[in-house]
């Protein structure tokens, strides 16, 4: 990683660890992310557990000499559902990283947590383990939606985890979706209002889109809101999330001061990351190179891979032509832009590199006229995708 190429990087980003977990008690109709349904139980087995953790102590081995001496700002353990691991084997997880990396004092630790998982006092043994952060798959409190969603939990569990939530941690995060079936503004602003009466430090909020290869592509649910409503819909969201004191730093998070998610922050300001786990994606910086990895999805084959060292599936360089996309498809998702010295530093590329994608969005009024600034415009923000085509190589 270290002979000559064709970018020089003259410092490294911050460095992110994502652990995946893959397994959920259902697979949801929209969910497009590498999850497989667990059917033994509210809890993994504890074999399963076991031999899996087995299989991410020798990826992170493995991969240990790509980021050897790395400090660590944040570790996000995402799924599938990791609160169905228990308390006891998050501790276990957590333990095994902090013997093989150099995590930064009060590195943010993320868990993602669903209801349906929700018992008393398991989010505070989560807490114990060493997560310092939970973010809570709630997606909204009307059952009927809940049901549509095909998710396993109710409005009544989704509240109880929250409170539970809220008691064991001094951060946490709400998830909710928005333009659901046959969902109209009177029914977000009821699942806004519960939401925002817990006082959550953070809250994201996603438009449900139909991805390829679910359920819902091949089934679509009927009477999805028109685009004017949605836009309705996210008019409101930025509203009654403002009237709490909550700000949109980026396209779908929300948050008080202080409580922005660190490892969301480094993948949209283009740091790096390493992705252990079924089907985890890597982004690793070098002196002259960019390089991507991923794992093997299926959970069993990167078992048994990881165990010969063989965890990473494929991988490959980050050509240069491939990288002003690559950045702006993150870094234009933040409010605040970042700045020009930032593209510079984290792509090794000059400014003539995108100067006329660059001239093109400040013509279109997508772009701040400030030439220090990667910045969308309001307009921008609402046509982001427009925004970024125009960083796509030609």
């Amino acid at each position: 990683m270290m002979r000559p190429g064709t970018l020089t990087l003259p410092s490294l980003p911050p460095l992110s660890l994502y652990v995946h977990l893959p397994w959920c008690l259902r697979k949801c109709p929209y969910c497009d992310f590498n999850s497989h349904e667990y059917r033994d139980g509210r809890e993994l087995g504890a074999e399963t557990a076991r031999e899996y953790l087995a299989a991410l102590r020798a990826d992170l081995e493995a991969a240990l000499p790509l980021v050897w001496g790395r400090p660590v700002v944040s570790v996000f353990i995402g799924g599938g559902t990791p609160s169905l691991f228990a308390p006891d084997q998050i501790a276990e997880l957590i333990s095994d990283l902090r013997a093989r990396l150099p995590l930064e004092p009060g590195c943010e630790i993320t868990m993602e947590a669903n209801p349906g998982t929700f018992e008393k006092e398991r989010f505070a043994g989560f807490a114990q383990a060493g997560v310092t952060r939970l973010s809570i798959g709630v997606q909204s409190f009307d059952d009927r939606k809940l049901q549509a969603l095909g998710r396993v939990h109710s409005g009544m569990q989704a509240r109880a985890a929250i409170e539970e939530a809220a008691r064991a941690f001094a951060t946490f995060n709400i998830d909710l979706m928005y333009a659901l079936p046959g969902q109209m503004l009177a029914e977000l602003d009821e699942d806004l209002r519960l939401a925002l009466s817990f006082e959550p430090p953070h809250l994201s909020v996603y438009h449900l889109t139909i991805e390829p290869n679910t359920r819902f592509a091949n089934a679509p649910p009927e009477h999805l809101p028109d685009p004017d409503l949605a836009s309705e819909m996210l008019d409101l969201i930025t509203a009654r999330t403002g009237e709490r004191g909550m700000s949109r730093y980026e396209v779908s998070a929300y948050a008080r001061d202080g409580h922005r998610c660190t490892h969301n922050t480094n993948y949209w300001q283009f740091g790096d990351y390493l992705g252990i786990g079924a089907g985890a994606h890597t982004k690793l910086s070098f002196a002259h190179r960019i390089l991507r990895q991923v794992r093997w999805r299926d959970p069993a084959t990167f078992m048994q891979k990881a165990a010969e060292d063989q965890a990473v599936s494929n991988e490959h360089e980050v050509t240069r032509s491939e990288l002003p996309f690559e950045f702006m498809l993150n870094a234009l998702r933040l409010r605040e832009g970042v700045t020009m010295q930032s593209f510079l530093e984290r792509t090794g590329l000059p400014p003539s590199a995108i100067a006329k994608a660059m001239e093109k969005g400040r013509a279109k009024g997508l772009l701040d006229p400030d030439p220090a600034l990667i910045r969308a415009t309001p307009r921008g923000f609402d046509f982001l995708s427009d925004l970024q085509e125009l960083f796509l190589a030609p």
